[in-house]
């Protein structure tokens, strides 16, 4: 078996995520139905992850497998001609058999996107908020994140997860222009609903309602309650995934 990775980015807007739903339509899907018309025969592919509904990726790899080595430079072209607009194929490059979009990745990032004004051009991919943060106060919360190694406070109720620990490296908000912010976190995987989670509560932090103390605390108590509420998804991209040998 050959197997291959393609590495891709999508507008999340009218998915219900990454992952194949029941009569629902996904980017996984999407990209499987249009790869199986090009090689002609079922060809599933496995994600690195998966983005909730409505979130973005700017870039997402997965990887599929064939019987025989293809023109994996034509089949890029072919697939990226056939997939929604909204998907973009980026390449498609031969790796090791033992080489997997999830458990071979060694980083993902996500940036959560805000604006303190009102804008036509960022409402769809920025969450407009008008309160008066303290981003001194969210950056100094987002710190105590990278000295922490269980992350249960902001894994959404009922997940099916083995283990809440998480290796967070980075943790920051960065202003682009004036008014407008992105918060950035690099970790070696992520809790489901955890980034939106942790950007709810640090926003707490930053109007105020949630001292530095009370932070730690909720994250120190292991329990979703403890966490403030989940940010929406339009606002949210997957910003890169990182492999050995492929940084």
């Amino acid at each position: 078996m050959m197997r291959y990775f393609i590495f891709l980015s999508y507008d999340g807007t009218d998915y219900h995520g990454w992952q194949i739903q029941p009569n629902a339509i996904s980017v996984q899907g999407e990209i499987e139905r249009c790869l199986s018309t090009i090689l002609r025969k079922p060809t599933p592919i496995v994600g690195a992850g998966r983005t909730d509904t409505g979130v973005h990726a700017r870039m997402m790899a997965a990887h599929f497998e064939t019987e025989e080595a293809i023109d994996h430079e034509q089949v890029g072209f072919r697939l990226n001609r056939m997939v929604p607009q909204d998907i973009a194929i980026h390449r498609i490059v031969p790796v090791a058999d033992d080489m997997h979009a999830r458990f071979s990745a060694t980083s993902r990032t996500y940036h959560y996107y805000i604006h303190t004004h009102k804008s036509p051009f960022l409402r769809k991919y920025s969450l407009e908020t008008h309160y008066n943060l303290d981003f001194d106060a969210m950056n100094k919360a987002g710190e105590y994140l990278l000295t922490v190694k269980d992350f249960a406070t902001f894994c959404k109720a009922g997940s099916d997860v083995k283990t809440t620990f998480c290796d967070v490296r980075t943790a920051k908000w960065v202003e682009t222009s004036p008014g407008e912010w992105y918060f950035e976190i690099t970790a070696d995987r992520f809790l489901r609903n955890m980034v939106r989670a942790v950007v709810g509560t640090l926003v707490d932090v930053g109007r105020g309602k949630l001292s530095l103390e009370d932070f730690k605390k909720a994250v120190d108590a292991h329990r979703r309650s403890e966490a403030r509420e989940s940010m929406p998804a339009h606002a949210l991209f997957l910003e890169n995934v990182t492999y050995p040998g492929m940084e």
